[in-house]
C-alpha cells in the first residue's frame, strides 16, 4: 500500500488513535516541542501537532520508535499549517 502524500512529500508512518478522549497514541513522532498539563506540541512526520486538554501527561515516550502515549482529558487536536519558506532579498532581486 502506498503511503499518503501531503504537499508533494510522501509521509512516513504516522497515525493517531484516541480512546474515549482519555488516551491518545501517536506514531511517527520526531520530537516533543513542548508540554504541560494543558497543551502538548509534537513534531510528527505530518507536521507540528498540538494537543489541548486538561491534566495531560505523557505516559510513554519513545523517539527511537516514534511513539508517544498521552493520558488525560483530550479536548482538541490540530496540525499547524505548513509555513511557506521565506524568501530573502536576493531571491526577490534575482527572479
Amino acid at each position: 500500500m502506498d503511503r499518503p502524500v501531503l504537499d508533494g512529500v510522501r509521509l512516513k508512518n504516522h497515525a493517531v488513535h484516541i480512546d474515549s478522549r482519555e488516551l491518545m497514541s501517536v506514531t511517527g513522532v520526531k520530537d516533543v516541542v513542548s508540554f504541560n498539563d494543558v497543551e502538548i506540541v509534537l513534531l510528527t512526520d505530518a507536521g507540528e501537532m498540538r494537543i489541548e486538554g486538561e491534566q495531560l501527561r505523557i505516559t510513554k515516550l519513545s523517539i527511537d520508535e516514534g511513539q508517544v502515549l498521552v493520558e488525560g482529558e483530550i479536548i482538541a487536536m490540530e496540525y499547524e499549517e505548513r509555513r511557506e519558506q521565506k524568501t530573502g532579498l536576493f531571491s526577490k532581486v534575482f527572479r
